[in-house]
């Protein structure tokens, strides 16, 4: 059993999923009643960033509280260091059981690969595969047998029932668990058929940065929502699932829960298709971020957090409510007074970034730096081009203010603190040809690193 000095911790990491998809948040389209229910029970981090909003950087980020210019997790499918002092590793040092099941996708070595034991970052009960999103199909590798292995049907259903299980089976020792599943990524279509059912694409309703050029787009746009939407549904009843096996089981008080995603979804907002993400609009880099532990939250409804929480600051974060080491290496900070105290960190903000553009939605993109505030987003791109908004007035982003004469004297301020950020990390922000050489990455003309199943 887990006591005040060990909570266990239960990480729900989704993927693609924006931060404004949800029922709490106001999003009409969004069917997440038990969301929206532990919502009420947590600490709500109203803005959370994705440190890098694409796949692997941002998982790096979480497992290492390290930037991707440090660790050179710039981009999909390439391989993290086994060196790292990641998460896992160091929960385990700190007398934890660790559990890690779903979608990795940071291995590197084939999407469909064997990843044996010294690449695994510490976590000891493993159901993994490093990437899929055949949802209805779904392999995965079962600790160190390495034959493959297929989810019975919709894939985050039966992660979610072997998770329920491995919290049953481990309630009387302190653990780390995280559930990663692969929705809402598309693809769209393959949702839970009664779901899919469920959602018309007529009915989607969309924000005030969604505007519909042409017929095409707009039904394109519609079907696509309509089955983001239904795995949201899906994803819904799997947090439910698991609320309810910590209370079976008596771990309620003892468990930091957490509902979470990598980052987000563009889904038409500002004349980007679905599926885009990596660019530095608020539906690509802000997620869900819920933290629910009774003992420190039990008496609070409904509370907003406004302190930035970027990828990299996760990790010593959960460790600090653990009381366990936070490693040197690590390059976020301790949020945790956010929770303990209830208190908002005025200074801190969040650096997020694309170092090395890629994929055939995003290579043609600028790189930036970017930093979030509790009250503004603001955007420096390779090409020189400035974005500053006021995320509170504008919560759509549709008020560029950096060029506003009656901005000036903020705009110098975010830059200021955009400089220091990338100082503290040793990030001079130079043209992507310049990582790309450093970390010996060679791409392909959609400037991807190749990849195989």
């Amino acid at each position: 059993m887990a006591n005040n000095d060990k909570p266990n911790v239960v990480y729900i990491l989704t993927d693609q999923w924006r931060a404004k998809a949800t029922g709490y948040n106001g999003d009409a389209n969004a069917i997440t009643p038990n969301i929206d229910r532990l919502a009420g029970e947590s600490v709500n981090f109203a803005n959370a960033i994705g440190t890098s909003p694409v796949c692997t950087p941002a998982r790096a980020a979480l497992l290492t509280g390290r930037f991707p210019t440090t660790t050179g997790m710039f981009m999909n499918d390439i391989p993290l260091s086994p060196d790292e002092k990641s998460i896992g590793k160091a929960f385990k040092a700190g007398g934890y059981d660790t559990a890690y099941i779903g979608k990795w996708h940071v291995d590197g070595h084939g999407r469909a690969s064997y990843i044996p034991p010294e690449r695994r970052q510490g976590f000891a009960y493993w159901k993994v595969l490093e990437c899929t999103h055949d949802y209805q199909h779904s392999e995965y590798y079962d600790g160190e047998d390495e034959q493959i292995k297929t989810w019975s049907g919709y894939d985050a259903y039966a992660q979610t029932e072997d998770a329920c299980a491995y919290i049953k089976a481990h309630k009387d020792d302190p653990f780390l668990l995280i559930l990663s599943l692969g929705p809402p990524h598309f693809p769209h279509d393959n949702a839970p058929k009664e779901l899919q059912e469920a959602f018309s694409f007529e009915a989607v309703t969309f924000s005030p940065n969604v505007v519909f050029d042409d017929d095409e787009f707009e039904q394109f746009t519609r079907k696509e929502a309509a089955g983001y939407y239904a795995h949201i549904a899906a994803l819904d009843r799997c947090v439910g699932d698991v609320v309810e096996a910590l209370k079976v089981n008596g771990l309620e008080e003892d468990t930091i829960l957490v509902f979470a995603s990598d980052h987000g979804e563009m889904m038409g907002s500002h004349h980007h298709r679905p599926y885009k993400k990596q660019i530095f609009w608020d539906e690509s880099c802000r997620v869900p971020y819920l933290l629910r532990y009774p003992r420190l939250t039990a008496g609070l409804q409904n509370h907003k957090v406004m302190t930035p929480l970027g990828t990299v600051d996760i990790m010593p974060t959960l460790l600090s409510l653990c009381g366990l080491q936070v490693p040197d290496a690590v390059e976020g900070d301790d949020l945790s007074a956010c929770v303990r105290e209830q208190v908002e960190i005025e200074d801190h903000v969040a650096l997020y970034m694309s170092v090395s553009p890629f994929s055939g939605n995003n290579h043609r993109d600028p790189a930036y730096r970017a930093i979030r505030t509790s009250r503004h987003t603001f955007v420096r791109t390779s090409e020189e081009v400035y974005y500053l908004f006021d995320d509170v007035n504008d919560p759509y982003q549709l008020n560029n203010l950096a060029e506003r004469a009656e901005a000036a004297d903020l705009r110098k301020e975010l830059e200021r603190q955009l400089t220091r950020q990338l100082a503290k990390i040793d990030d001079t922000f130079r043209e992507k040809e310049y990582y790309l050489e450093k970390w010996g990455y060679e791409v392909t003309e959609q400037g991807h690193v190749p990849y195989s199943r």
